[in-house]
């Protein structure tokens, strides 16, 4: 039997800080980050297709947007959030940041690195997205940069 498979990137911009890093990723920085998902599916439909990639366009790519681009991916344990929810807390003169603490700062249940990341879009976004599909993601390739990236499979 022949495996086939289809893929599509997305690229998204977004910031993060690996808490225990030794150098300098412990510090807040960002990406221009390039994602690519992997489907697979048992069999092609009448077609000849997987899945449309304009379907991975507006369930994963699209969750990549709404989700994480152009925001700040915490990890929940992250001692900087919860520096950053006292202070949204502290009262009045704080409420513009607490506003844009909501909307900016994603707090994940992961320390976001490269191979979490990749992991977490495999594990739970991708079965969520698909869900009701006979389409499955089978891999997920997070690059932080042109030298630099991490796959689940």
């Amino acid at each position: 039997m022949t495996m086939i498979t289809i893929e599509r990137y997305h690229d998204i911009s977004c910031g993060h800080r690996v808490c225990g890093h030794e150098t300098k990723c412990r510090f807040l920085h960002g990406h221009n980050y390039r994602i690519t998902f992997t489907c697979s599916a048992e069999s092609l439909d009448e077609l000849g297709r997987i899945i449309d990639f304009s379907v991975i366009k507006s369930t994963l790519c699209e969750w990549l947007e709404q989700n994480w681009d152009h925001k700040m991916l915490l990890w929940e344990n992250d001692p900087l959030l919860a520096q950053m929810r006292l202070l949204a807390g502290a009262g009045a003169a704080f409420d513009a940041l607490d506003a844009n603490l909501g909307e900016s700062v994603v707090a994940v249940s992961f320390n976001p690195t490269a191979e979490n990341m990749a992991a977490y879009l495999l594990n739970t976004v991708g079965p969520q997205q698909l869900a009701g599909s006979p389409v499955r993601l089978t891999r997920v390739r997070v690059e932080e940069t042109r030298k630099c990236s991490a796959t689940a499979e």
